[in-house]
This record gives structure tokens, sequence and C-alpha cells, in this order.
């Protein structure tokens, strides 16, 4: 398999189309704090006289407002609020309720979230602005990652996507995760022709419901588009390492489906089977080539799969960022020197920004924030010596300020306003201010604002888990052993509490390797609460939990069977969830305590 010697430099969009796109991002992001101020009196006339916002501004007309005096009004009169407060007014809507009492425009769909956070799914609107944005990022995107990795004008990308079930509530609504809307909008379509890159797989594909027959299908047709592969992409990172961790075990049954031109009795979904039986014709010759390369991998344990069956791909296109981070030196093994592009930044409730430097590695990147997506402000924070009654993890808060005031090197909580209903709506999310685009923040994702571990006065959240669990890997790594995936619990059923951390590992592991890889994660957490609680035993021992292979695929089954989406799955990094405990308990083989503050 050799690499295509033509490229075009025009890249995925036609040149007048990105100059166009990056020269409305330029014009908006110059004049930030204008757009901001414009974007929120849009929302705001929008949804005049919604019930929500009329608990605020009772029967003031805004409408005559001038528009920087009616942002600070908006500021002094709506009050900060979390999901809790506004999960009444949306399962109203859900029930059936036609009342504007978020939007004037009628709510049909809702989004469900991952559920992977919080440990349950949430409800939130969906409009056909959702679908708008989600459009207009990733042309804007595409347009910067054309500059510095052109590629083929009708190429394809390989991508691992994957819709949800969508239900209907008791209202009538059709609720579902964002993705899974997305593909089946008509924007979806438009973003195919306007950045002339065409997905592999088609719908029934896409749309099948069963992940494992879903993968394989787009494992089968990407090597059937081999030369025209362009880019390899997913929602999230981990759904492009499960699927070569899939074709590592089924490389053999789909070169004999290339070879023949049939498709193995694993794919049982007619209309997937037909769709896919519909493209697909017997290659000897490629099933020969794609067979000998498969052989020669597996002796290296797969290093480098990825451009040697698509030679032509230019680069791997994923979200990276955040509890994605612990895949990337497994997605590295598989990509060898193509690179790594972190996807842009944004969430169930909305985009936030888009990644203008494709070229920095996923650890570097920042993203630029898109003044006219939402109406967006900044929570200051500012670490803070030990408080131990504190709820929140280290931190004092000022007053949120508006995005034309953040500063360099601060670290702040965003606050959305956003065209689907949501106000003054707190993301959990903690960000850094790391340069500006123009009058455009960009922004480096720190992580998320819930507290996930704590036993006594000790808060310990998924960034020092991530760099714990990351220490005691680099241990694991030096005698040959990898880290599959990983969670975590905080148990305090019995005294003193204690972590448990949850480890699926491949490949033979001495006992005392493990022994040795669960003190140094026990001393990497340098929280001072847990520090002291550690070191007069009101927090035990760390405990690592070795469980069986394949135990992390039942918990990836257990949320997909709860209404998850692969392509929006993310391994909960802690959790409570007595049913995921339970699982992990049952599958642990090995228990090691730590003896790091003996």
């Amino acid at each position: 398999m050799e690499a295509a010697q033509v490229v075009n430099s025009n890249g995925n969009a036609d040149g007048d189309y990105q100059y166009e796109i990056i020269s409305w991002f330029d014009s908006v992001s110059k004049n930030a704090a204008m757009v901001q101020t414009e974007t929120l009196g849009q929302i705001l006339h929008l949804n005049y006289g919604v019930e929500y916002l009329k608990k605020w501004f009772g029967d003031m007309k805004i409408q005559d407002m001038d528009a920087c005096a009616l942002e600070s009004l908006y500021a002094s009169l709506v009050p900060l609020a979390s999901h809790a407060d506004f999960e009444p007014f949306i399962q109203r809507i859900a029930d059936g309720d036609t009342a504007p009492i978020l939007t004037q425009q009628t709510i049909t769909t809702l989004s469900l979230s991952s559920g992977t956070t919080e440990g349950r799914q949430k409800l939130l609107p969906f409009t056909r602005h959702s679908s708008q944005t989600t459009l207009q990022i990733y042309r804007l995107a595409a347009a910067y990652r054309s500059r510095v990795y052109p590629i083929r004008e009708g190429g394809r990308i390989l991508e691992f996507i994957y819709s949800s079930k969508r239900l209907k509530t008791k209202g009538g609504l059709t609720a579902g995760t964002a993705t899974t809307h997305y593909y089946a909008s008509e924007e979806f379509n438009i973003k195919q022709e306007k950045t002339k890159s065409f997905t592999c797989s088609p719908q029934e594909v896409i749309f099948g419901g069963d992940y494992k027959q879903s993968t394989y299908c787009h494992l089968l047709l990407g090597l059937l588009f081999w030369d025209e592969v362009e880019l390899i992409a997913s929602t999230f990172a981990y759904s492009i390492v499960q699927a070569f961790a899939s074709f590592e075990e089924q490389w053999e049954e789909i070169c004999s489906d290339i070879k023949d031109g049939t498709l193995s009795s694993r794919i049982t979904l007619p209309r997937m089977r037909k769709a896919v039986l519909d493209i697909i014709s017997p290659n000897p010759c490629l099933a020969s080539q794609i067979e000998a390369i498969c052989r020669d991998s597996k002796a290296s344990n797969w290093y480098g799969i990825v451009p040697r069956l698509w030679p032509n791909a230019k680069y791997v296109y994923s979200i990276m960022t955040g509890s994605m981070q612990p895949y990337l030196k497994k997605l590295r093994h598989y990509a060898v020197s193509l690179p790594l592009v972190s996807a842009d930044y944004g969430s169930t409730e909305g985009w936030i920004g888009v990644n203008l430097d494709p070229c920095l590695p996923p650890e570097d990147v920042t993203f630029a924030v898109i003044p006219t997506f939402s109406y967006f402000e900044f929570i200051p924070l500012y670490k803070k010596k030990q408080d131990l009654t504190s709820s929140t993890v280290g931190y004092r808060e000022d007053e949120p300020v508006p995005l034309s005031q953040v500063k360099l090197g601060q670290e702040y909580e965003l606050v959305l306003t956003t065209f689907t209903g949501l106000y003054r709506y707190r993301l959990g999310d903690v960000v850094e201010v790391a340069g500006f685009h123009n009058g455009t923040p960009k922004l480096n994702f720190i992580f998320r604002r819930e507290l996930i571990l704590t036993v006594n006065i000790d808060k310990n959240t998924e960034n020092d888990l991530q760099l714990a669990v990351g220490r005691g890997s680099e241990v694991l790594s030096k005698y040959g052993g990898e880290l599959v995936d990983f969670t975590s619990h905080a148990e305090v059923m019995h005294q003193p509490g204690h972590y448990m951390i949850y480890w699926e590992i491949k490949g033979e592991v001495e006992e005392r390797v493990l022994g040795e890889c669960c003190g140094v994660m026990d001393a990497s957490f340098v929280d001072h609460g847990y520090v002291v609680s550690r070191r007069t035993n009101s927090i035990g021992p760390l405990e690592l939990c070795i469980v069986e292979t394949g135990t992390f695929n039942k918990v990836l089954d257990y949320f997909i069977g709860n209404g998850a989406a692969l392509g929006q799955f993310k391994t909960p990094r802690c959790t409570n969830n007595h049913i995921l405990l339970r699982i992990l308990n049952l599958c642990t083989i090995k228990r090691f305590h730590s003896t790091a503050y003996n």
C-alpha cells in the first residue's frame, strides 16, 4: 500500500470558502467584546417574555434598552444557575408543556448528556441552532486544518461515529445524544458537501444501534476505501482506541470478507447488512496486502498500524483533552508519526472554542472562543490555602466577568447563556486563559470542577487522579505492562475510608511491580488534606484493584444499554454507581495496598 503522490493544495474546502470563513472569524474575534454584547441582546430579544426570564425581568421592556445597559442589567438581575435549577423547567418541556418556558421557539428535541461525569444522563434543550453551530465550527476548524494538513478534495474520512437510540418523552419530544441528533440532521450532509470530505460508512452503519457491529463495518469499509482515506476521526479518542483494539481481534475475519466480497455472520442487523453488501465486492489482491501488513504488525504489537493501512491519511482527529488524555499513549502507538490533532471544545450544552493551531500536540492545544455562539462569562478562580470546610476544590471565587475582561494566565469557571434557553449556566469546566486570538481568549481546558475523590478533608480532582495514575503507569510500562483503562472510587463504608483505583492491564507483570505502582500512586496525591490524613491514618492506604481482561468493555456495555452512544462515551474516572462498582468488584482478580506511608 503506497501513498498517493498528488495532494490538492486547496485542502478539504475550496480556497475561496476557506478565505471567507477565516475572514469571518477574524472579524468577529477582533470585535469580540461588541459581538458578545450583541449576542446577549439577540438571545434576550429572541426569548423575551419566556417564563424563566420573566422571573427576573418582570415586565421590563428590554427591547428598547441600550445593548450595554442590558448586558449590565442582565448580570445584576439573573442569578448564576446550575443544571439542577433548570431541571424542573426542562422536565415540564419533556412532559409536553408547550408554553414559552425557556425559549420562544418551540422545543421538539432534547439532548441527553453522556452521563459518565455525574453518573446519570441530563436532559438539555436541542434546537436547529445547535446543529447550525456544529456545522459552523466543523467548517471553521476544517479551514484552519487544511492550511497545515491539506487533503484531497473528494477524499474520505474513516469516522468511528455512532448514534444511540432516540426515545420519546412523556410529552412526545425526541430525546437522544447531541451527536445522534446531528448525524440525523441536514447539517451533517451539508458538512460533507462543504468540506468535500465524505465518511466511509453509510447512515445504516452509523445508525445501526449496535456499536460492535457498527465498528466492524467502519473498519471493513475504511479498508475497502484505503487509498481514499485522508484522515481518521471520531468524537472522542476513546472510540478510535476501542476500534483498533477490536481490529486486533477481528482482522482475519475482515480480510476474509474483503477477499470474498462477503460479510461476517456477526453482522445481523438487516439494514446494516444490506447497505454494506451493496458496497463491497471481492478483492483478493487487497485482502492479501492487508493480511501481510497485519501479520507483520501483530509481531510488533500493532505499532504504527494506522499509517501502514492508510498511507494517504494526513492526521488523526478527535477530542483528546481532559479525560481523553490517558488514551494518547495508545493512540500514538497505533499512529506513530501521524499527527494527532485535537478536535474543538464543546459540551452537550453548546460549542465553546475552535482549535486554531492544529499542528500543536493535544497536550498543548488551546481553543479560541467563538463569540457568536453563546454569551460567555468567566468566574475568576484563585487557589487558596487548604480550607477544611469548603465543598469546592481549593478555590476562592470572584464575581463573573465578561469575555472582554479576562486576563492572561488566570483560571476561570465557564458560564454560558445560550440560544437554546440556558441562562448564566455554570458549566463546571475550569479553564485557563493561555493567550488571545485578536480580541477573543484562547482557553486551555484544565479539568471538570466536580469534586471526584474525597474521604475526609481531602479534595482531589480528575486532574489530580490522572497525574497519579500516569505516574503509576510509568512504572508499569518499565516492566512491560500496559494500562488499558482505569477508574476510581472513594470507599467510605468502612473506616478509615480510602481510595480504590481499578486498573485493567495488558501483559504479564510481577506482583511486586503492581505493589510498587500502588505505592507510587498513593504518594502522588499531593493535596494537603490527603497527605495529612494519610499520615494520621484518618485515610487508609490506597487500594489498587486489578480487574480481568474485558472488564471495561462490560462497563461500556452497561452505559450503552442505558442509552449512551459509543461516540459520546467517556470512562467515568470516579464512580459511586453501585451497579458499576458491582461489575468492577466481581471482576477484580488481584488487590494491593499501598505501603507509601508505612
